[in-house]
């Protein structure tokens, strides 16, 4: 396993390559930024966008989600994976939020997990991006790259993928490296074909440089 004086470098380089970067979904307030990370869940923040266009135009607010039948939400946000789930959750969440919580999301994050569709990945996106409490959220970008680096073994859980990059980095970082570890993720380090030689930390990326050798030998 890398040094924590290794992974900071590392963290520092990816920081360096996105210093803007920002959350991609769209959103007008923090009960629409509940629903909108809470859809995120196993599909693209531009997917999400898509569907919550129209949703956030019909249902804008808690109180007229939790009143929302279930039928349309579904035919609105089905291009979403897990959409049926999804819906019951979105409008389950919306009624607990009007009736706990009068009509104002929670900002603990013991609330937050309180409400349905609300998991530790959803509630530190909006302790972060809403409340500005240093969490870090890791999705599956940050989980795959950290795999990827040797900062944690292939077997590591979210939550220690969480708590390894939390003990390196600084708390007043968090909410933004959340951003920045993502870009690289998605645009950079990407599941699929990653930009390994061009990658300014192939030297030290044991997975990069078999995906090279690999490119290599198919080449031949």
């Amino acid at each position: 396993m890398k040094s924590k004086k290794q992974i900071l470098k590392e963290i520092d380089t990816i920081v360096a390559m996105y210093p803007n970067a920002s959350i991609a979904l769209n959103f007008n307030s923090t009960f629409q930024l509940v629903i909108a990370v809470a859809l995120s869940a196993q599909t693209t923040d531009e997917a999400v966008n898509k569907a919550t266009a129209k949703l956030f135009q019909l249902y804008p607010t808690a109180e007229a989600l939790a009143k929302a039948p279930l039928d349309e939400v579904e035919s609105l946000i089905h291009n979403l994976g897990l959409y049926r789930n999804k819906a019951k959750n979105i409008i389950a969440c919306s009624q607990k939020v009007m009736t706990e919580f009068h009509g104002e999301v929670p900002s603990t994050r013991k609330e937050l997990e309180s409400l349905p569709g609300v998991g530790r990945k959803t509630a530190s996106v909006v302790l972060s991006v809403a409340f500005h409490v240093p969490a870090l959220a890791v999705d599956t970008h940050i989980e795959r790259i950290s795999k990827r680096l040797g900062w944690v073994t292939q077997k590591a859980s979210v939550l220690e993928v969480e708590k390894k990059i939390t003990s390196v980095v600084p708390k007043e970082r968090w909410n933004h490296l959340h951003h920045q570890l993502i870009f690289f993720g998605r645009y950079f380090c990407t599941a699929r074909k990653p930009h390994c030689a061009e990658c300014p930390l192939i030297e030290s990326c044991t997975f990069g440089k078999k995906a090279l050798m690999e490119d290599k030998k198919g080449k031949k």
